[in-house]
């Protein structure tokens, strides 16, 4: 019998200089450095992308989300790389016997531009995931110049999963 989840993540960061000038931490996104003048302002290394991921996988197996599973004020998870997180939520979705179906990514920013970098992401995510990258879709839009995120002051990501029975064949899965 086929079983399947679906899973919502979503992640806003706020973007700053980076220090001294301000607060923002280097600019990553899906696992994947990027040079650009601003960063995420967060706890670990503000992934977005990665974060997301790691809600949307939770959400999909009904576990409490990423800032109760890693709160931001433990010391621990400060400057930590997201792959931890994407780590454990993936050990806990296998834990019950479920695998990922796809995973779709939207990444909202001005800059720095997503598609010259977007099959590093893809691969990166796949990796993390143990799924074929044909699974990890992409995108980037941007918010037309419209609040925080169009003046460049923030990212957005959301991230939808689905989740499969493990048992269910390669013919299932297409």
């Amino acid at each position: 019998m086929f079983h399947c989840r679906i899973g919502h993540g979503y992640d806003l960061h706020r973007l700053e200089p980076h220090a001294p000038s301000g607060a923002g931490r280097p600019f990553v996104l899906g696992g994947i450095a990027f040079d650009h003048p601003t960063g995420p302002v967060g706890h670990s290394d503000g992934d977005a992308v990665l974060h997301a991921v790691t809600d949307a996988l939770l959400g999909a197996i009904g576990e409490p989300d990423i800032g109760q599973l890693f709160p931001n004020d433990d010391p621990q998870h400060d400057g930590a790389d997201s792959a931890v997180f994407v780590q454990e939520a993936i050990r806990r979705v296998r834990e019950r016997g479920l695998r990922i179906g796809n995973i779709d990514i939207t990444v909202v920013c001005e800059r720095p531009k997503i598609g010259p970098r977007k099959a590093e992401m893809i691969d990166r995510v796949a990796s993390l995931l143990g799924c074929e990258k044909s699974d990890v879709n992409l995108k980037g839009k941007t918010h037309e110049g419209v609040d925080a995120i169009g003046e460049g002051r923030a990212i957005e990501v959301h991230v939808v999963a689905l989740l499969a029975s493990a048992e269910s064949s390669a013919k299932d899965h297409r």
